[in-house]
């Protein structure tokens, strides 16, 4: 298997929104409630500064994605977010990686100075780990930061690199 990344397209929308809503329905590591559709989904991809699509070479077939924004405006423009989403059968292989190391270049490449996350849930053992392997700095911990979908709260640990 070998894994590259190119920039999403809209005819990647049915497999990145079943990977993307997958993570979301799981309630355990990305912010949002609401599940994307055709429409808000490509409108979500398309808006970002860049949305990255994991595939395999042999056969086209999408393993994960990534999305890169700006994290803040103005005097804070060159700090950026990502989030990233890796298929369900597909964890394990080192795509999260490629994912974040990707992002990284891209991010460098579009002008950013800093990528941090805001919300990294205290229980994801696999984000944290690939994090301090990249070298992340951990800002500290905001208690009860993270709304899991069982109802009880978490703790989230923000991290920054300079790019």
């Amino acid at each position: 298997m070998n894994i590259l990344i190119r920039e999403f397209t809209a005819s990647d929308i049915g497999e990145a929104t079943a990977i993307w809503n997958d993570v979301v329905a799981d309630g355990v590591a990305f912010p949002q409630l609401d599940l994307l559709d055709e429409e808000t989904g490509t409108d979500f991809f398309m808006q970002q500064s860049f949305t990255g699509v994991a595939y395999n070479e042999e056969d086209n077939t999408i393993m994960g994605l990534y999305i890169l924004h700006p994290n803040n405006v103005g005097r804070c423009g060159h700090i950026c977010n990502a989030s990233y989403a890796v298929k369900k059968d597909m964890r394990g292989y080192h795509i999260g990686e490629t994912l974040v190391r990707h992002c990284m270049a891209k991010a460098r490449e579009l002008g950013f100075k800093i990528l941090q996350f805001n919300a990294v849930v205290s229980t994801n053992s696999a984000a944290l780990s690939l994090y301090q392997k990249l070298g992340f700095t951990k800002l500290g911990v905001i208690p009860g930061g993270f709304l899991m979908k069982d109802g009880h709260y978490e703790d989230i640990i923000p991290h920054y690199i300079v790019l």
